[in-house]
């Protein structure tokens, strides 16, 4: 799972908070963190491999939001990769994870290994944060227009640069001016948990309120697009109000156990003696909390593809398909169609007169459609009630 917990054992001088919960039945620990992560490692797979008999989604054109929600699921792969390699390590190599512990050593490979493999979760981690962040602010601005491919640019800037940088930070003010005096007081965990919970805290904080105003733009764009509200589009818009939804729920489900335990693990540090009986239920607490961390912070990868695109299905094709291209099919089938001509000049007029009334209609649509990726019947009902599906 992913802790700042991580770091922090690291130090051969570690707080008695982060000793209590990292001595907690360490195999069994890491035995959970395994069989999380390698369920959700492969069902998230299983889940973006393409389905026979399943159509391609036709989408009016690529958009940032289908690369970010990708973007999602390897941060959340790479990351479950990490937790899998460093348990695997801990149950394999007990005598080698417990030469951490030792103060004057000449063997470093214990201590570069333990923070080589925290940073590595912590770093993939916190980039879907921010990737999560920056799908919210993408599909605010995809409604008002003011997004597209272009964005993707800026959003890896934004999401690399600062994963690294506060994860750097966060490490380099940890471990100041070595491993041996790390830990020592405040001023250097303090900053590390800042840097690590930061963008955690700013999806719990910020996603709900860019989803929000998301919806009512959305409600407004498929009011305007034909003057009237239907049933049809109000169940679209419903529907992308639940995407959203299910997105914060799979988020606060995942997480919200680290912000209790790190809640429950500072107490016991302000603490004189964190062995005394009147703090026994707070150091049970701490330690559930701890295993259910292990077992729901895995598992985010394969939730979020259930929110994003929901169950797509067991029977996986591997066979490479060349997708038809739609404008083909159908620029074929009107000149198979349409042999003779006009007799009237003035139809064809007709004809561009309503295409260009259409454009704002089909660009909202291009919008609404990029929200709802994933959702065939969002998709199909989206095309049903648009002008291009009702020939105008």
């Amino acid at each position: 799972m992913a802790s700042p917990r991580l770091e922090t054992y690291c130090c051969p001088n570690r707080d008695a908070a982060t000793q209590l919960v990292m001595n907690f039945q360490p195999e069994v620990f890491c035995g959970v963190c395994i069989g999380s992560a390698s369920i959700s490692l492969l069902l998230t797979i299983l889940q973006l491999l393409p389905k026979k008999g399943q159509s391609p989604r036709k989408m009016p054109k690529a958009s940032s939001s289908s690369t970010i929600l990708l973007l999602i699921s390897i941060c959340d792969i790479l990351g479950g990769l990490g937790m899998i390699f460093r348990s695997s390590v801990w149950l394999g190599f007990p005598g080698f994870i417990a030469n951490i512990s030792v103060v004057n050593r000449t063997d470093v490979w214990p201590s570069t290994f333990c923070v080589g493999s925290a940073m590595w979760i912590q770093l993939l981690y916190s980039a879907g944060f921010w990737w999560l962040f920056c799908y919210a602010v993408d599909s605010y601005l995809v409604v008002r227009r003011s997004a597209g491919l272009s964005t993707i640019v800026l959003y890896h800037m934004m999401t690399w640069g600062l994963a690294v940088m506060l994860c750097v930070e966060g490490i380099a003010l940890l471990y100041y001016p070595s491993l041996s005096s790390c830990e020592n007081g405040l001023e250097h965990a303090i900053p590390h948990y800042i840097t690590t919970y930061a963008p955690l805290l700013l999806v719990l904080v910020a996603n709900p309120i860019l989803f929000r105003r998301t919806v009512s733009a959305v409600a407004s764009l498929l009011k305007g697009r034909q003057g009237i509200y239907t049933e049809n589009e109000r169940r679209l818009g419903t529907e992308i109000q639940m995407r959203f939804f299910k997105i914060m729920l799979v988020f606060v489900i995942c997480w919200s156990s680290n912000i209790i335990n790190e809640t429950l693990l500072f107490y016991l540090e302000m603490q004189p003696d964190i062995n005394e009986v009147p703090l026994k239920n707070i150091r049970s607490a701490a330690l559930i909390t701890w295993i259910i961390m292990g077992v729901l912070n895995p598992m985010q990868g394969f939730l979020f593809t259930l929110a994003f695109y929901g169950w797509t299905g067991w029977r996986v094709d591997l066979k490479w398909r060349k997708r038809e291209i739609p404008w083909e099919s159908m620029s074929s089938s009107t000149v198979g169609e349409n042999t003779y001509p006009s007799p009237v000049n003035y139809q064809s007029n007709i004809h561009d007169s309503k295409k260009i009334s259409t454009t704002d209609s089909q660009q909202t649509d291009e919008a609404i459609s990029m929200l709802s990726e994933g959702n065939t019947s969002s998709d199909e009902r989206l095309t049903r009630s648009s002008p291009i599906y009702q020939g105008w």
